[in-house]
């Protein structure tokens, strides 16, 4: 996908809110040895764009007639409505190694075999390091036949075995785990009662409090 975005002058704060009252929303490009460059685009287009790539895609940009490979390098979103406020970009140097958090998904999620029981995921995004055209969108482990007391880890996902690609977690690290709803259940109470013990009683704080004085 690739969307037009156009150059901007426009600096300060009523400048940028007036773009964002017209459903426009400012931006920067940073390039590696150059200037960072100063654009501005179709909220409604953005958003869509962001939603299809999130940080691991890259994505074409049209530039004063000129295509751009970029990917999102920030996205500021509004802390309550569904509005993108300011947006950074990364040019892309199709002949250079980038580093980027890949998600990690869970192939089959909810199709476990095993039931009843608690997939518990550990890792939920990879930092990968490769040539542009060899980036993933995802590092994918399927979960279906996982039995109880299973584990997944960093070797046991798809884009382990691909030589293009360089992943910076140890291949032992644990990915997901597969426990009985029990063990889970256990857990949880060992927490809230470890919480409990960590809080005082109003006796102990007031021996505190006399001890002070």
């Amino acid at each position: 996908m690739k969307i037009v975005l156009q150059k901007r002058d426009s600096k300060g704060k009523n400048k940028v809110d007036k773009l964002r009252a017209e459903g426009i929303v400012p931006g920067v490009m940073y390039s590696k040895g150059q200037e960072a460059v100063l654009l501005k685009g179709e909220e409604k287009d953005l958003l869509k764009i962001f939603s299809q790539e999130g940080y691991s895609n890259i994505f074409e940009i049209e530039v004063d007639g000129k295509d751009t490979s970029v990917l999102f390098k920030e996205v500021q979103m509004h802390p309550i409505k569904n509005a993108m406020v300011h947006f950074d970009l990364f040019e892309i140097d199709m002949n250079e190694e980038i580093t980027v958090a890949v998600p990690v998904v869970l192939e089959g999620r909810d199709d476990v075999r095993v039931q009843p029981s608690s997939l518990i995921q550990v890792i939920n995004e990879i930092e990968v390091t490769c040539l542009p055209k060899y980036l993933p969108s995802e590092a994918v482990v399927n979960v279906v036949d996982m039995q109880i007391g299973d584990v997944m880890e960093i070797k046991d996902l798809d884009i382990f075995q691909d030589e293009n690609i360089q992943i910076h977690e140890d291949e032992n690290e644990v990915v997901a785990s597969l426990v009985a709803p029990t063990d889970v259940a256990e857990e949880e109470a060992e927490e809230e009662s470890a919480d409990a013990a960590d809080v005082p009683t109003v006796s102990e704080t007031e021996d505190e409090g006399e001890s002070e004085e």
